[in-house]
């Protein structure tokens, strides 16, 4: 049998797994040779059709077989929830310590529970784990319900994760508390889903009710402020002064979501309830919009440690330390985060008084250090799983083989994905260096005699760009979102159809998105007609390309005077925006350094955002 036929043949026991189809997989796997390159995922496709019927033997013996390999991780990882599902855990237990990773939440979740079973005191790591109700699956849950049988979980407790998961919209997590703590389950799905159906309902007598109902309050805040809140104050008499700066908490959450000028003082009428971290986040954005440093530093000193480590709030906490005249502590914060290379990192360099500098070249990749990671397996079968354009299953065997490499090794691994046209691989490789950085890997900028002439005609800048690409599709260039963007900038076929019109290409059609000049010619003019109609802001068009144009004038109509930009991309509704634009414009920056050899500023991006604008020219 050739290669081709192999293949087809993997493809079709890959699918006969998913249906868990054993007779189908085992007819499939048995006319692939031992020889195949994905032999492991064969073995792995048989037992997983008969997980729940197979001996823990006739597991370890495949687990052993495979030892150190990627599948080996996800068959343990599958059979240790299995085993969780079981209550088997004599042999969870014993199996736990060989995985490799753990970060799974459901394994996690498991051996808590083990650990509580016995009688061991596991609260205190349990509030620390259960904080993202949407995943907690039957292991989290069981593991909540454990200790509350055993008092370990307070009915304070409970509130909390209730409170988390409204935030979360969570309706599993949200009934399986309220039966927790002796309420309708039905009550609280109401709460979550159809919020307006509970809050009629009334407050209820118990205290479970009352929470429930505050649920409630805070998802229909999401929707209606107005309603929202004259609901809060009606009923407020009735509530106790916890109780309604729980409320107010949430009003002031979804008021911060929606740039309501009546955030800060919802914000002010909790009453130093503890809050989510989504809400502290919140309430600090607020904080910085209206330039209330005192509410700025004592809002991010309230987080948890984990959370006030991340560089976007040692960076806010350093800017409240230089409004207060502690320069000392400020710079200390600044010099912590000024050697990464994304937007916070760059924002504490410039002010430090530094600019943004690309590194030397590295070393060349030698023959021989190409050739030791070519040779590394689980490389190999990520290749074969792209070549077959299974991308995940080629992510998770590249990114094992990954494991405890060099720096010089990485770089080598980087060059070994750019030779298989694999640039979104030698990104994510070369980002992992610490010490030898390699600006051709991380900012790669291939396809330039296209872009180039298009970003010229246009006049655009072509930093701003390839800023943008390598984050809309990491230069995969037949990449595809769940939204039906396509290619290199991942147009949408309306936004493709609408600019092909705007500029007289009257051949179009949706097909044409994949091909990588017109993607090209499209998203360029796209990303040229947003800068227009901003007035050549980048964080605005950077936003308007993401999120529609729409959504970027209403934020910015928001505005009655100027503001920092930082601050504005610090405060946009929505995560993956905020995150888009964050990166966008760092990736930009370290383009120019490249582009131009010579020092650069983020700044010069990251200018004020001024509160008029132009009669809007797009849709």
């Amino acid at each position: 049998m050739d290669n081709r036929a192999d293949d087809d043949t993997f493809m079709l026991l890959r699918e006969a797994a998913r249906q868990n189809d054993a007779a189908r997989v085992n007819a499939l796997a048995s006319r692939l040779p031992p020889s195949y390159p994905l032999a492991s995922y064969v073995d792995y496709y048989r037992l997983k059709t008969r997980m729940r019927d197979a001996t823990a033997e006739e597991i370890r013996e495949l687990l052993r077989r495979h030892e150190g390999t990627a599948i080996a991780e996800q068959l343990r990882t599958e059979w240790l929830l299995d085993l969780g599902r079981r209550r088997d855990f004599a042999t969870f237990e014993r199996e736990a310590g060989q995985l490799a990773r753990g970060d799974n939440l459901q394994i996690r979740c498991y051996s808590l529970l083990a650990r509580a079973m016995r009688g061991e005191q596991v609260g205190q790591e349990a509030r620390s784990l259960l904080v993202n109700p949407a995943g907690y699956g039957e292991a989290c849950a069981a593991l909540a319900g454990q200790l509350v049988q055993t008092g370990q979980f307070t009915e304070a407790d409970l509130y909390w994760q209730l409170r988390l998961a409204g935030e979360a919209d969570a309706t599993g997590p949200a009934r399986r508390i309220a039966l927790l703590l002796g309420a309708s389950d039905t009550r609280a799905a109401q709460a979550v889903d159809v919020p307006a159906v509970a809050m009629a309902r009334g407050l209820g007598k118990t205290r479970a009710e009352r929470a429930i109902y505050l649920v409630a309050v805070g998802r229909m805040a999401r929707t209606s402020l107005k309603l929202a809140t004259v609901a809060l104050e009606k009923n407020s008499p009735k509530l106790s002064l916890e109780e309604r700066a729980v409320g107010w908490a949430s009003i002031a959450h979804a008021a911060s979501i929606a740039l309501s000028p009546d955030a800060y003082n919802y914000w002010q009428r909790t009453n130093g309830v503890q809050l989510t971290n989504e809400q502290l986040q919140w309430k600090t954005r607020i904080a910085l919009r209206r330039g209330d440093w005192k509410q700025v530093r004592a809002t991010i000193e309230a987080m948890p440690p984990n959370l006030r480590a991340e560089n976007t709030w040692v960076y806010w906490l350093a800017r409240a330390d230089k409004q207060d005249g502690r320069m000392v502590e400020a710079t200390a914060a600044l010099e912590r985060i000024a050697s990464q290379h994304n937007f916070y990192g760059q924002l504490a360099l410039d002010d430090l008084g530094r600019q943004v500098v690309a590194p030397p070249p590295a070393l060349p990749i030698s023959n021989e250090e190409l050739a030791s990671v070519n040779a590394n397996a689980s490389l190999q079968r990520a290749l074969k799983f792209y070549a077959l354009r299974l991308r995940a299953e080629g992510n998770r065997e590249w990114n094992w083989g990954l494991r405890g490499m060099s720096d010089r090794q990485l770089l080598a691994a980087g060059e070994l994905a750019r030779r298989n046209d694999l640039l979104d691989r030698t990104v994510e490789t070369s980002l992992r260096t610490r010490t030898e950085l390699d600006y051709t890997q991380r900012f790669p900028a291939p396809h330039l005699d296209v872009l180039r002439p298009t970003a010229q005609g246009l006049g655009l800048d072509k930093a701003w760009v390839y800023g943008l690409i390598r984050q809309e599709s990491r230069f995969i260039s037949d990449a595809r979102s769940g939204v039906g963007a396509s290619g290199l900038m991942q147009v949408m076929p309306a936004t493709g159809k609408w600019v092909a019109a705007k500029i007289g290409m009257d051949n179009f059609v949706h097909g044409m998105l994949n091909d990588l000049r017109t993607n090209i010619t499209l998203g360029a003019n796209y990303m040229n007609m947003v800068l227009l109609n901003f007035d050549g802001d980048e964080i605005l068009a950077t936003a308007a390309y993401n999120a529609g144009p729409g959504r970027a004038r209403t934020w910015r109509g928001l505005l009655d005077q100027p503001m920092e930009g930082a601050i504005f991309v610090e405060s946009i509704p929505f995560s993956e925006t905020r995150n888009y634009v964050r990166n966008v414009l760092a990736n930009a920056t370290n383009y120019a350094a490249v582009f131009e050899n010579k020092p650069q500023s983020i700044r010069t991006r990251v200018r004020p955002v001024q509160p008029r604008e132009r009669s809007a020219i797009l849709p």
